[in-house]
């Protein structure tokens, strides 16, 4: 498996396996089979409610805790932001049965971000958590983080596809330090990504299948594939993801058959949220295409999210 080194000098596998949405009756065999397909970064989170599962097939799994590398997430805390955080992580700790989580991420840029952040340096510093990092921080709230505490987050874990390239963020993520990693890999599912006709064109010029690359790791999760026993093996899913290089003003193909060594990956299943009125979307045109985003008065939105009514990667 290839690895990426973050800039504590922790190595992270370049493509991982995701359980979002996974339901948690089903979640412990589908990370059971990702494992024998040769999956060694798991990655889940508090808000999709299956650590428990997540913990139990790495137990029954024979393998060696030091070849795995778990990623998990800290959900929106209410104040006192920092002691929560830190009961938040001990509970995450509990139900996977670990001593360490690889690398826990805030997961998303909300609540007391100063606050949480404290609380997760000092996790990194007891070697509770032996990276830390951030999910679905655009630009502004990255750099933010950055300049207004100790620890550089180690990653930041955005949506990243042919459709939504995210070239402002990666620059700005490359010239601080921060790994890029993707989750939406395949874009959910959505605009038919591995019959796209300019992917599709592009490679059956270099006689390759349809896929991108991108300097960032991926983690593709499909859950409906794993429940029905249809997962890919690693070999399978590094030949399709290649994350490596969304140029953009386009996509440009990979010739060798592998996942470019400086991208990291987190596939994630197809789903919508539940957002509510206060939440708009706003089309952005990529490769002719049109993505979506979502802005909205967060104000309006917060009690739902401390609420946990809104689930969102």
């Amino acid at each position: 498996m290839q690895t990426v080194t973050l800039n504590n000098g922790i190595e992270m596998p370049i493509l991982g396996f995701g359980v979002y949405q996974i339901p948690a009756d089903k979640t412990e065999q589908a990370v059971s089979d990702a494992l024998a397909a040769g999956y060694r970064l798991l990655d889940t989170a508090a808000a999709y409610g299956n650590e428990e599962a997540v913990g139990r097939a790495i137990k029954t799994s024979g393998i060696a805790r030091e070849e795995l590398f778990v990623t998990t997430k800290l959900w929106v805390q209410d104040a006192p932001a920092e002691e929560n955080t830190r009961r938040a992580l001990e509970t995450s700790l509990t139900k996977l049965d670990l001593e360490h989580i690889d690398l826990y991420l805030m997961h998303q840029p909300y609540g007391d971000v100063y606050g949480q952040w404290r609380a997760m340096e000092a996790a990194n510093r007891e070697g509770l958590a032996k990276a830390i990092g951030v999910a679905n921080f655009y630009p502004d709230r990255l750099l933010d983080v950055i300049l207004n505490n100790e620890v550089t987050p180690a990653v930041d874990q955005i949506e990243t596809h042919p459709f939504f390239q995210r070239a402002t963020d990666h620059d700005l993520m490359r010239a601080h330090g921060v790994r890029h990693q993707s989750w939406g890999g395949f874009a959910e599912g959505k605009k038919n990504l591995f019959t796209h006709p300019v992917l599709s064109e592009i490679g059956t010029a270099h006689d390759k299948s349809p896929r991108t690359e991108r300097r960032a790791p991926l983690v593709p999760e499909d859950a409906r594939t794993s429940i029905a026993g249809e997962h890919l093996t690693l070999e399978e899913s590094s030949q399709r993801v290649s994350l490596g290089r969304f140029e953009p003003d386009g996509i440009r193909m990979r010739t060798q058959p592998r996942v470019s060594s400086s991208a990291t990956a987190i596939a994630m299943p197809s789903a919508s949220a539940m957002l509510p009125a206060a939440v708009m979307t706003r089309a952005v045109p990529t490769m002719g295409a049109m993505a979506t985003r979502t802005s909205c008065n967060w104000s309006a939105v917060m009690p739902a999210l401390r609420a946990g009514s809104i689930w969102a990667r």
